[in-house]
């Protein structure tokens, strides 16, 4: 893995566990930290093909529903904008 992806994959979890949809990820009570690894290539890949926050939140929320059963997830386009951001602002 290249250096330039590794940072990436670990500032991805840190905004992952900081928005935490599923609600697991508690600083204080210890929560786990890679909750959301399955998120990071499929993320990356959109995020370099240069999706839009509304396709990267279409995604988001049909993973949350299907691989984690969340039924209703949370604002996933608000998150998506940041990603596409944060993206914008690496680069």
């Amino acid at each position: 893995m290249a250096e330039d992806e590794a940072i990436a994959i670990e500032e991805l979890r840190v905004l992952l566990n900081q928005w935490d949809p599923i609600g697991v990820s508690d600083e204080a009570s210890d929560g786990p930290a890679d909750e959301y690894d399955c998120l990071y290539y499929p993320l990356l890949v959109r995020l370099r093909r240069g999706e839009s926050a509304y396709e990267i939140a279409s995604f988001l929320q049909a993973d949350l529903r299907e691989h984690f059963g969340i039924s209703s997830p949370g604002h996933p386009f608000g998150f998506a904008e940041r990603l596409v951001e944060w993206w914008s602002n690496r680069s």
